[in-house]
């Protein structure tokens, strides 16, 4: 009897210690870094402190924000392409970064699939075709029938970036050619927009929209398929070129091979962020669209991403050294 007790006491002692075992690895027991892939105060920063500060409360970590900018987001992004694959070192991965930069770079630091674990696509960002009030056109059809008579040229944030090629693929569905004036970011260029030096551009909703309330710039409509909630009047360009689809996006990445268990803390915290009602709100402000989606999800949509991007890429004959 005793010796059957003594194994009973024997067994629970080594099942406690197992499950304390359990407990104390589990993911995560230090600070994560999200890595930003640009410099602060961009759509991208914004949405990275807004979700890195709600994840830390779920995580019971800190998720502290590194900005590495540079190449287009291009160099944050092999960073954590490199970084040890434990789920501590993450990425706001963005269309630059998963499907653009791969497409044009001619030197490929990273393998956006291959190089990576995919854990939520957070947001979807509209951009926004918007004009200049004294170029003579109220609509997107409008802007085609002049652009077939008239030469014009738009504005952009820089070669190869989303808003170039938004820019690039509403020319190739409505047929027409107008000339891309790429500057360095979107305030040079929406600055000579305001001043009619460039009487087009496509910029993201969110660093347009104080212009557009002010009547300085006339937004024609919004590159995703549904109208802005913040702009309701604004129509889509889809509603006259059906088909025409483009927004920037946020989601979180890990290295390739970050064991399952901190995929799942990780996006089941940022599943559980992005609930928050005063994130939401917070998203609401600049019209992001909040997905919050699996790692299944999100690796489905870069795959998707590059598919649509290649040919745009390919008939605008844009590379980058």
């Amino acid at each position: 009897m005793t010796t059957t007790l003594t194994r009973r006491v024997l067994l629970a002692s080594a099942l406690s210690l197992g499950l304390a075992g359990a407990a104390a690895a589990q993911f995560p027991e230090r600070a994560v870094t999200l890595v930003i892939p640009f410099a602060a105060g961009g759509s991208t920063d914004v949405v990275g402190r807004i979700v890195a500060e709600r994840m830390s409360q779920e995580l019971g970590q800190q998720v502290v924000v590194q900005n590495v900018g540079g190449a287009g987001g291009s160099l944050g992004a092999q960073q954590v392409a490199k970084a040890d694959a434990d789920g501590y070192t993450i990425l706001m991965g963005t269309v630059a970064t998963h499907a653009l930069n791969p497409l044009i770079l001619k030197q490929k630091p990273y393998d956006p699939v291959a190089d990576f674990a995919p854990v939520s696509l957070l947001v979807l960002v509209p951009n926004v075709l918007a004009v200049n009030p004294e170029l003579p056109v109220n609509t997107v059809q409008e802007l085609i029938d002049l652009a077939k008579t008239d030469p014009l040229a738009y504005a952009s944030s820089g070669n190869g970036t989303p808003l170039h090629l938004s820019g690039e693929l509403f020319k190739s569905m409505a047929g027409v050619d107008i000339t891309h004036i790429p500057y360095k970011g979107s305030g040079p260029a929406l600055t000579d927009v305001l001043g009619n030096q460039v009487p087009i551009i496509f910029d993201n909703l969110p660093s347009a929209s104080s212009h557009i309330s002010s009547g300085k710039l006339r937004a024609l409509g919004v590159t995703t398929t549904e109208r802005a909630p913040s702009f309701p009047d604004v129509p889509a360009i889809a509603e006259t070129l059906p088909g025409y689809e483009t927004y920037s996006w946020n989601a979180l990445f890990a290295p390739a091979g970050t064991p399952p268990e901190a995929i799942e803390a990780l996006a089941a915290a940022a599943k559980a962020a992005m609930a928050d009602p005063a994130v939401a709100g917070r998203m609401a402000e600049f019209s992001a669209t909040i997905v919050a989606s699996t790692p299944e999800e999100l690796a489905a949509h870069v795959t998707a991403e590059m598919e649509k991007w290649a040919p745009v890429v390919k008939d605008a004959n844009v590379s980058l050294d």
